[in-house]
């Protein structure tokens, strides 16, 4: 392919380990309008993407659909331990069985059978056509193959439903591999989503990753948070996947409680400030029951506590307080968290950020073919009750009604699309150690697209 748009110059890195050393990355990825077309046969139905969660299929018949670019994907619960997945296109002359509701993110639904609105084709929940109005006129030639419902591989993990389009591709572990392994303790599968927005925004939906791959933006963008703590983190590639964490000062563990960060004076008081801060303002990677329990500090630990008591105090509280109404964390042990992270960034374009009562998503794909344009998604998820969690559906939000944070975030996304079309520009430079992810990324899109990989930053001297 030879796109129009500016590469960054320098020799290609040639392997995951130079990741380790500064690179540049040019726009095209970005900004070309023939990298955002390509993407489809090479990469989108190459890959395995996150399509939604078990639990919203419950019932035989449940099903959903999950959309990118031309394919729109039928998934549904066809008996108590099975989920399957096909193209949602008759067989007959094109027409999509399931049409999404208009402003709606996706289809969701149960039926037992699928009827085309165009001449009545009729499909079981295994894919068969059952019913075709005057069969006979084909003289035979219809049969069982050329009538079903074409087949998506899918898959689930961590609660998540999974498809690929590719026939021949590895199977959904070897594929995530090494991220199941590390993210098995947090017990995804159990949570259940609070609340979850999507957006079409303007910008490449690797812009969009790019804002939450990392967390040396916390200083730049969101000052605020300042005021707690700094935010040091680092950013680890894994063949196709990435993972970023914190780095945790030495009275504390490590990332899982780290990202509770304690500020320098009363740690009783900056613990609960930030709680608040953090509910109102993101309302993300906390929960009511986190919230209550470092209100009562002040009321329950004297002053000058160490604020790794502190800490400590506080998630045994409110581990306590969870277990009192049957909501039981998993027990991770501090060098699992250590190595594990906060987020895992699951190629191409889903993050996971993970602790053992909360989870915060993200997933960002192409709106139609704009390079300029994106759908752009977020889900908040925690532990609860059984029985009580909440019901919740993708709300399409406009910008301005997303939390205060999380438009901090959206500004700098917008801000970035264009400055990547400036002539002035010269391609990105992540940081090796804090930014990571990023090239990480671009590296093994360059193995699906064919070109893009991350070149070395020359060196002075």
């Amino acid at each position: 392919m030879n796109y129009s748009a500016r590469k960054s110059v320098g020799d290609a890195i040639a392997s995951t380990e130079e990741l380790a050393e500064p690179v540049t990355i040019g726009v095209d990825a970005y900004i070309s309008p023939e990298y955002a077309r390509a993407e489809r046969d090479r990469l989108w139905r190459k890959t395995w993407l996150q399509a939604g969660r078990v639990e919203d299929i419950p019932e035989i018949g449940s099903y959903l659909t999950y959309e990118i670019l031309d394919d729109s994907i039928l998934i549904i619960r066809t008996s108590a331990d099975e989920i399957k997945a096909y193209y949602n296109v008759c067989a007959h002359r094109g027409r999509r069985l399931v049409d999404t509701p208009p402003g709606a993110r996706n289809a969701r639904g149960k039926r037992m059978r699928f009827v085309c609105g165009f001449h009545s084709w009729t499909y079981d929940l295994n894919g068969r056509c059952v019913y075709i109005q005057d069969k006979e006129l084909w003289q035979g030639a219809l049969n069982d193959e050329n009538t079903r419902l074409g087949r998506v591989k899918c898959d689930s993990w961590g609660g998540f439903i999974w498809i690929n389009m590719d026939p021949d591709c590895e199977t959904l572990l070897e594929y995530l591999d090494p991220a199941p392994e590390l993210l098995n303790p947090y017990q995804l599968q159990n949570m259940r989503c609070r609340w979850r927005k999507w957006i079409i925004f303007d910008c490449n939906w690797k812009v969009a990753l790019e804002a939450f791959d990392e967390i040396y933006h916390v200083p730049g963008t969101h000052p605020e948070f300042l005021a707690f703590s700094d935010f040091p983190g680092w950013a680890r590639n894994h063949g196709k996947h990435s993972n970023i964490g914190y780095d945790a000062p030495r009275a504390m563990d490590e990332n899982q409680q780290a990202k509770l960060r304690i500020g320098t004076g009363d740690a009783r008081v900056s613990t609960a400030e930030m709680q608040i801060y953090t509910w109102e303002a993101a309302n993300t990677n906390t929960t009511p029951t986190l919230l209550n329990a470092a209100l009562r500090l002040r009321d329950e630990l004297p002053e000058g506590t160490p604020p790794n008591e502190v800490l400590q105090y506080w998630l045994k509280s409110a581990k306590a307080d969870d277990a009192a109404r049957g909501v039981i964390w998993p027990d991770v042990e501090p060098a699992h968290n250590a190595k594990a992270g906060t987020a895992w960034q699951i190629f191409p374009n889903t993050q996971i950020g993970h602790a053992v009562n909360n989870m915060l998503c993200y997933q960002a794909r192409p709106y139609q073919y704009d390079p300029n344009k994106c759908i752009f998604e977020a889900a908040v998820y925690e532990l609860y009750p059984e029985g009580e969690a909440p019901e919740s559906e993708w709300q399409y939000t406009k910008r301005e009604q997303w939390p205060p944070v999380l438009q901090q975030d959206f500004a700098n996304m917008a801000a970035v699309q264009l400055g990547m079309k400036n002539g002035g520009f010269r391609g990105t430079q992540p940081n090796p150690y804090r930014e990571r992810a990023i090239p990480s990324l671009h590296y093994n899109l360059s193995k699906y697209m064919g070109e893009g990989a991350p070149r070395k930053l020359p060196k002075e001297g």
